[in-house]
This record gives structure tokens, sequence and C-alpha cells, in this order.
């Protein structure tokens, strides 16, 4: 999730901007809080706790105000857009990737005495850490993916399921291939792959399905995996924004047959550029291998099929460079760590303010251990939130907030996916999608930081907070 965002205007991958697993608390008794205070706390609540508490005696008095209670009961400071004092003052530390001195030297040594070993230490270490049979370096997540659709050998015009609400990245290679994506909506409390829409869209045709981890969020393999055993079809999971994500103790990447990673920079392992395939058996790491690294048939066994594309492979040169895996190798090491800050920073926020009314962050099955990429989106109900979504976004950008309307441009609208002359095989229009438009309806990015900030995330916590007790008089603005 590095560029950063853009403002006003469509930013990376086509998203356009304007202006885990809890759901906003609906119940709340204003009687029950408004005589909380800070005071209560014992010694033995935990921070994590504490916050908690205080996020929901904030609720609690801004829900009292709202009810007519007594002015004495919830004391109002005037928002920043009415001439009040911004919330938010604290500048947030955004660098990433963050790459030190000695990953530069390491990299000023391979310049000055060239070698490939890099990249067969990443490869080695990617499989044991992930626990995965094969894997194969790429220059970016693109020819990975392109390289692990090659692998299956599905006959021109097959048709792969995949969300029209994900990135071009995936598709592009299946027009060289003679593929066609078959677009289907997504399930709009998660931005990811609808599994009930891919079983109304199935076709004679249909052969693959490509589910993509939106977001850091894991797609319900287990529920991916057994439509896709019922119907034959064989699984390619993008898991560009996923890197240390599990469902059930398993890897993303671990689930599909074949799976792609990217090592951009603005990823959760970045390496500046670079990618990463992984699979399951022997025969798709060599059909995939052969058809962009060259040099790699003829270490393959002797009963291989593909040992005698030695030299030539199959026109395509996917190799990743050395300096890339370097880097690769030196975020793999800090994957874990890197992770577990970042959540933390998105869970001191987030448990707190989604205990407001009519706010919601997406939702992550108890058995999914999520990773964050490129930020912290959530969603508004503007009904129980008493406020357009245009309304919260502009009071909490005047408190300081880096807050923006949400709104992802479906893949199928693009020109390159309309038009009949770029295809062997055109995509069909998948007309109206239900889950992708609520999505784009309701959405509210939040940035995720990369480092520990808690005096950062209080301030975002109280600017919500602050926002939410105005709701009322903003709802009627």
């Amino acid at each position: 999730m590095s560029k950063g965002r853009r403002r006003e205007g469509r930013g990376r991958h086509g998203a356009t901007f304007s202006g885990g697993c809890c759901s906003s608390c609906d119940n709340l008794e204003a009687k029950e809080y408004v005589n909380v205070s800070t005071s209560t706390r014992k010694p033995s609540d935990s921070r994590r706790d504490f916050l908690k508490k205080g996020g929901a005696v904030a609720a609690g008095l801004y829900v009292a105000g709202a009810m007519g209670l007594p002015a004495s009961a919830a004391k109002l400071e005037p928002l920043a857009i009415n001439g009040g004092k911004k919330t938010v003052t604290i500048k947030p530390d955004t660098r990433w990737p963050r790459f030190t001195e000695e990953d530069a030297a390491e990299v000023g040594r391979l310049i000055l005495k060239p070698n490939y070993a890099p990249i067969d230490k990443l490869e080695a270490a990617w499989k044991k850490h992930f626990g995965c049979p094969y894997a194969k370096a790429h220059f970016n997540g693109t020819s990975s993916l392109g390289a692990s659709l090659f692998a299956l050998d599905l006959p021109p015009g097959s048709e792969i399921l995949v969300a029209s609400y994900s990135t071009w990245f995936p598709l592009s290679p299946a027009r060289l291939l003679g593929l066609v994506p078959r677009f289907v909506d997504i399930d709009p409390k998660t931005f990811n792959i609808s599994v009930e829409d891919c079983k109304r869209r199935l076709t004679s045709k249909t052969r693959a399905i490509m589910p993509v981890h939106m977001w850091g969020l894991p797609c319900e393999m287990d529920h991916v995996n057994t439509f896709a055993k019922e119907h034959g079809l064989a699984v390619i999971e993008d898991a560009s924004h996923v890197h240390g994500a599990k469902i059930q103790g398993i890897p993303t990447g671990n689930w599909g047959r074949v799976a792609g990673f990217s090592f951009q920079a603005t990823k959760p392992l970045p390496a500046i550029e670079g990618g990463i395939a992984v699979f399951k058996n022997r025969l798709d790491y060599e059909r995939a291998t052969t058809f962009g690294h060259y040099k790699l048939p003829g270490t393959f066994p002797k009963d291989s099929p593909y040992r005698k594309y030695d030299k030539t492979a199959f026109g395509w040169k996917l190799r990743m460079h050395p300096a890339s895996a370097i880097l690769a190798m030196s975020q793999l090491k800090q994957l874990d760590e890197n992770n577990r800050i970042i959540n933390g920073q998105v869970r001191k926020v987030n448990d707190r303010i989604t205990q407001l009314p009519g706010l919601s962050e997406p939702v992550c099955r108890p058995d999914m251990d999520r990773v964050y990429y490129w930020g912290n989106p959530l969603f508004l109900d503007e009904k129980k939130a008493g406020m357009t979504r245009a309304q919260v976004v502009r009071a909490l950008k005047a408190e300081g907030v880096d807050a923006s309307v949400f709104e992802w441009t479906l893949v199928h609208t693009f020109p390159f996916f309309r038009e009949a002359k770029w295809w062997n095989h055109a995509p069909a229009d998948p007309g109206e999608l239900p889950g992708s438009k609520r999505a784009n309806a309701t959405a509210i990015l939040l940035p995720k930081w990369n480092a520990e900030q808690p005096e950062l995330c209080e301030q975002y916590a109280q600017a919500f907070e602050k926002v939410w007790a105005h709701r009322d008089k903003l709802g009627k603005a």
C-alpha cells in the first residue's frame, strides 16, 4: 500500500479519490457511558483495553448528545471546519520501503562482482519460510502471474473467473495466452471475490478461478477451493497484496494450484521491483519456468518433458534482477515483524473508531491472519452514522486525518478490456455488479503506518470521535 495515494482523480490501479473484524456498535446506551471517566482505569488494564474503553466512553457521550441529554453530559469542542483546533498535529512517518545501509552495501558488492546467486538464495529462503515445494523468482509480479497462467496449459478461449474489483496486472497476460477473463462481483463486506456470483456466471468454457486477495485481506480460499473442485477448475492465487497472511494457519499463496506475488515498492514485501511464483507440483513449476527462464530447463530431471527446451525456452526472458533478490531477501527476514507493527497501528485506531455508529471495517474471519497493503479501508453506513460519506471525509480532513472517499475503477470498464481488437477471445461485459457498486458507495480509505506511532493513532481516534460528536449538525448541513 512508495508512491502514496493520489488525491482528487485517478490513483494507482485505477482507484479514484474525492475529497481484524469489528463492526459498528449501534446499540450504545448513553446511560452506560456518560458517567464513566478515565479515572476508572485499573492498573491491570492493558493499553488496548484502556483505548477500547475510551472509545466506548466517547461514543456513549456522543450518543448522549444526540439523544438530547443535558449539555453537561457531553462537552463538545468545535470542529476544525468551524474554526476549532485541529486534532491531528503529528506528522506521520510514512517511509516505505525501509531499506538499510547494509542492504545498500550488499547491492554495492553485487555491482562490483556481478552474479546471480542472490536469486537462488531468495527462492530457497522463500520455500523454507512459507513451506512451499517450488518457487521461481521473476522480474515483477505480473510476469510471475503470467508464467503461472502458462503453467496451467489451458486451451485457447478458456474463461478465468476473476473479480472486476481487482487489478489488471494478472489479466493482461491472459490475452497473450488466448485466455479470457470472466468478470464477477465481490462481497461488499470484504472487497474479495464472491463465490456465489462465480456460481451464477459459470459456463462450459470456464476452466479456472483467480481470487485476488485485496488490500491484504485473504479471500475465503477454503470456499474457493471447494467450488473449484466441484467444477474441475484450476485455482490461481493473485497474492500480490498478502505477503505473510494466513488462513487456518496456511499461508496465502499455498492454497491455489499456482500463485504469484509482487515485490513492487508499495507491497508488504517490497524490493522496488520483482515477483515470485509458487507451485504445488513439479510439472507446473517446470512449464512456468521454461516460459521465461531459458537457461534452466537443462537443470530439470532427465524425465522432464521440458528439459529439451534448454537454451531457447519459450521465447520470453523473465529473470529477476539479482539486486531485487537481495532487497527481497532482506525484506523477507523482516516481514513478520513489519506486519506485526503495521497491524498493531491499525488496531490501535480501528478498535476505537469501529465502535462509532455506522463505521465498520472489512470482515476478517477469526481463522484468518490478515496484513495491510497500501491503506486501511473502512465502510460507512450513512444512515446509521447520520452523515454522508462526503461530510465525514470533509470533517476528518479538516481535523488533520488523511482520509479519502474511496472508489475503485472496475477492471472491465477500461478500454483495453472493452475493445475486442486486442483479444482473440474478447471479455464479456459482466453487467451489473451490485457488490462492487456497494463497496464503491461506502468505502473510506485511511493510511497505514509502517512504524510505531501510538500518539498519532490516539489523535486519529480522537478526531473520529470528535466528528461523531457533531454528527447531528453535520448530517443536517
